[in-house]
């Protein structure tokens, strides 16, 4: 990615904290940082992925980045259609109204995201009668283009979501976040809930549509298959924090975090369907009592004293790749030491 692109999204600090409350008076027990100080950049006509363990954070992201739920701290830095950048962190309902229309999200399940009560027409017409467009032809005409942008008919639109499949209702959900004219779409497991096949086929749709509408996505995946696929770039996230950026391309060939080697060795294996459980043992602690220094030093064999004490910041590096210098970033003290292999 350029780095001299002006970013379309700077997330820069972002936290959410959790307080722990028990005992008789429910009195404060603890804070679990479900996202502990995470930054990136999301430039224009750029898929950024965010990939992770069950439990990292990083569907918390996508939610504190809309303020479907309110960050602790840190800024999000959106900048709008008119070229003004806004953060949306302290701002409230009424204030962000505006900027819905610019901001959208794709949900993980198809079957619960879609009101059963609503025609598709009704549920895609919904946000834009938000933004207080009433003409019923110009609402009409909106859903009807939209629906065929994401390959469903127009015919469609007076159906009801029990009568679609679940491919079908991510393809509805998607229009539904398109009809706005987003800029900027957070997809959370878009595609997860689908079986491969369909998988395929929505994530042909969001790469189609990307071009077509010059859109920014957030796509947030357990998938790292899914991700190779879509995503330009990708941060990978550990216990609420960012341990790793890279393009692509350089990331899967190159990983500069053990635990980002670690997530490449565990794809299962196209020809043995099986996946490497030795390269990535234990499990993620407790997010309300997390290990001191690095927070991957239990599972990590390159583990060293450092690692045990000293919690490592997220350095950018610098090489070539292809005859071009690109920027990276990881959170390892050994990153420059070790060469890690896939």
């Amino acid at each position: 990615m350029n780095s001299k692109a002006i970013p379309l999204v700077e997330v820069d600090g972002l936290k959410m904290h959790f307080s722990m409350k028990g005992g008789a008076f429910s009195r404060r027990q603890g804070v679990i940082k479900a996202v502990d100080d995470i930054n990136f950049k999301i430039y224009p006509n750029e898929t950024f992925g965010l990939v992770g363990e069950s439990g990292c954070g990083k569907t918390t992201v996508g939610r504190a980045i809309l303020k479907a739920m309110e960050p602790t701290g840190g800024k999000v830095v959106y900048q709008r259609k008119n070229g003004d950048k806004v953060d949306l962190v302290p701002l409230n309902q009424k204030q962000l109204r505006p900027i819905r229309q610019e901001v959208q999200m794709i949900f993980q399940d198809p079957y619960s995201s879609l009101s059963p009560r609503m025609t598709v027409q009704e549920i895609l017409e919904e946000p834009l009668r938000l933004a207080g467009i009433k003409d019923k032809k110009y609402l009409y005409e909106q859903a009807k283009e939209m629906i065929q942008q994401v390959g469903l008919r127009a015919s469609h639109l007076m159906r009801y979501p029990h009568a679609f499949s679940g491919g079908q209702r991510q393809r509805i959900g998607i229009a539904r976040a398109l009809i706005t004219r987003p800029r900027f779409i957070v997809a959370d497991e878009a595609v997860s809930a689908l079986d491969v096949s369909v998988q395929a086929q929505i994530l042909e749709i969001l790469s189609e549509l990307k071009e077509k509408f010059d859109l920014s996505y957030l796509f947030i995946s357990h998938d790292l298959s899914v991700v190779k696929y879509l995503c330009d770039r990708v941060g990978v996230m550990y216990l609420g924090r960012i341990v790793e950026v890279a393009d692509t391309d350089v990331l899967y060939n190159k990983p500069l975090h053990p635990y980002t080697e670690a997530l490449m060795h565990a794809i299962p294996d196209i020809e043995e369907r099986s996946i490497r459980s030795d390269i990535l043992g234990g499990e993620i602690p407790d997010a309300a009592n997390p290990p001191s220094g690095c927070a991957f030093h239990n599972r990590c064999k390159y583990c060293k004293e450092i690692c045990k004490t000293k919690t490592p910041e997220l350095k950018t590096f610098s090489e070539t790749h292809n005859g071009e210098e690109i920027l990276r970033q990881s959170a390892c003290h050994l990153a420059e030491e070790i060469y890690l292999k896939q």
